[in-house]
């Protein structure tokens, strides 16, 4: 199917371009994506490279102000992978729809267990002392 539908797209010369193009930018927004620090990544969209000018999306000031300080080092970081990239533009566009954030599980780590594990002792059989004990036994 998918076959087809290249095949589709590449027969039309107009739809061949249109299918070169999204190529394009889907390798630089994964270029982009690989460069850029995680939390601005996933806030951001490439909108197309014009004159060498990298246009991105983000959902509110504070981002494109980070991704504007960002940039100079950005843009040295896409010419080594290959891009033909000489600038960003970063544009906000508040109705943009950010991917939601990648929940990372939080771990205790030893000092908080132990921590947790005394209070529980101290509390001997009570619910509580029993849900700190077992939070203090969760492993990493």
């Amino acid at each position: 199917m998918v076959q087809q539908f290249k095949s589709l797209l590449s027969g039309n010369l107009e739809l061949r371009q249109l299918m070169v193009k999204a190529q394009t930018l889907s390798a630089l927004h994964r270029h982009f994506i690989s460069v850029a620090p995680p939390y601005l990544a996933q806030s951001s969209q490439v909108l197309g490279l014009q004159s060498g000018l990298l246009s991105i999306a983000v959902g509110n000031a504070a981002f494109a102000a980070k991704l504007r300080q960002l940039a100079p080092e950005l843009v040295v970081m896409l010419q080594n992978r290959g891009c033909e990239v000489s600038g960003i533009r970063v544009k906000v566009q508040v109705s943009f729809q950010r991917s939601p954030p990648v929940a990372t599980p939080r771990k205790l780590g030893k000092t908080a267990k132990d921590a947790l594990n005394g209070l529980s002792q101290t509390l001997d059989d009570s619910p509580l002392g029993l849900a700190l004990k077992k939070l203090a036994e969760t492993k990493e």
